[in-house]
């Protein structure tokens, strides 16, 4: 019996399973997205007598170490969970986890913040691991639809994180921590006592740190025969549009003075566009126009989304353009399905290792370099007072990706 007949006679597990670790990805999710409606108020009751201009680099700090974390440590967890299993790896996360919201949730100085971060990143990279959870307990015909289910939980979390930040910043910045502890421990008691074990003994292999190496797939661009260039443009793109969570909270607060509630809704808001864009239009979209045509509308729209973004003076008519904005998401999945076109079938593993790199790395990069430029222009020390200073840069970032884009279209190198 050939390896693919065995896993396709896999036997398929029961919805319970499957729901602890959708619930585990949407977690993960939730705790990146539940700190930013709170972020500004959290740092300035821990930065005493500091403007909302020097948090706002405290807040770059926090949230590029939390990507920095899951970066180096999401390859590391998923190397451990082939050694030991996956529940050891998802129990003891989630355990620590409850430990991490705690302590945000209590810490009075940015040292024990950063602390926070730090170990929220690590216990948040478990990704790899669930995602090994689901192919451990699917058959061939089943993976498709069942990583699906992970990345509709990773969405809802990105959705419902803001939404429970916001709405519980009203009682305080520190109540969504709380909330989030619960909601942490219940995963955790389900996940031990219930979540059965996935990887059969056969199937482990001892830990190796050559596999854990976190740039290893950065390693792979080489063997890709032009796709260099494309890559390249995905990780400016991804720079450029990581500016949303990265400085939305300082921005609104600062043009806008929105409460945290006001910020949760309107992360909310922008999640289920975004949710819609992507379910409804992009398929219609690369069927009527093709993958180029697509990629080139989706990033004009980004780059007017973005280049208005900068100069909204009114926040009613920031929630009105909401919608528009998100239509620019329509590039980044027609830029992903031409690089996949100029992948050999046996190497799109690699590919998505790859771009999963590229993503984290910009998570790391744009809250450092959007943060501080929006400090600039908001302290005494500008040539002249610019809060929207990130959304223009961003903008012209992704006018370079267009350009660069265009350029390799021109030289029928895609």
């Amino acid at each position: 019996m050939t390896a693919r007949q065995t896993d396709t006679n896999k036997p398929s597990a029961g919805k319970l399973p499957l729901a602890l670790i959708v619930a585990t990805v949407m977690l993960d999710a939730i705790g990146i997205g539940l700190i930013i409606p709170v972020l500004p108020d959290l740092l300035l009751s821990v930065l005493p007598g500091q403007s909302l201009s020097q948090a706002t680099i405290w807040g770059g700090i926090l949230s590029s170490i939390y990507a920095l974390m899951q970066f180096i440590f999401s390859p590391i967890l998923g190397s451990i969970s082939d050694a030991k299993g996956r529940k050891p790896v998802l129990v003891i996360s989630l355990i620590v986890m409850i430990g991490y919201y705690l302590v945000m949730a209590v810490a009075q100085s940015i040292w024990l913040l950063l602390l926070g971060r730090i170990v929220g990143g690590i216990t948040a990279a478990t990704n790899a691991t669930a995602g090994a959870y689901m192919a451990d307990i699917s058959s061939a015909d089943q993976k498709a639809a069942r990583f699906g289910l992970i990345g509709a939980g990773f969405g809802m979390g990105f959705v419902l994180g803001p939404a429970i930040g916001g709405l519980l910043g009203e009682w305080g910045p520190r109540a969504p921590f709380y909330a989030a502890a619960v909601l942490a421990a219940l995963n955790a008691a389900l996940s031990m006592f219930i979540l059965p074990e996935s990887l059969e003994d056969k199937n482990r292999r001892p830990f190796s740190l050559r596999r854990s190496n976190p740039l290893s797939a950065l390693k792979d661009i080489a063997k890709f025969e032009g796709l260099a260039p494309l890559l390249i443009i995905f990780l400016v793109f991804a720079v450029a549009t990581s500016v949303y969570a990265a400085i939305w909270p300082f921005f609104t607060l600062e043009r806008f003075n929105w409460s945290a509630g006001m910020v949760g809704i309107s992360l909310t808001i922008y999640g289920v566009c975004f949710a819609i864009v992507q379910g409804t239009l992009v398929r219609p979209a690369i069927k009527r126009f093709g993958e180029g045509k697509t990629l080139i509308i989706g990033f004009c729209f980004e780059i007017l989304a973005l280049f208005v973004a900068s100069l909204i003076t009114s926040g009613a008519f920031m929630i009105a353009w909401i919608p528009i904005a998100s239509l620019g998401v329509i590039g980044q999945p027609a830029l992903q399905a031409i690089m996949s076109k100029a992948t050999s079938d046996d190497s799109q593993g690699v590919l998505q290792g790859v771009m999963s790199s590229l993503n984290s790395i910009a998570m790391v990069i744009t809250p450092l370099t959007m943060t501080a430029l929006f400090a600039f222009f908001t302290s005494t020390q500008a040539p002249f007072y610019f809060p929207g200073a990130p959304f223009m840069a961003s903008a012209i970032l992704v006018v370079i990706s267009l350009v660069l884009f265009l350029r390799l279209s021109a030289k029928k190198q895609i």
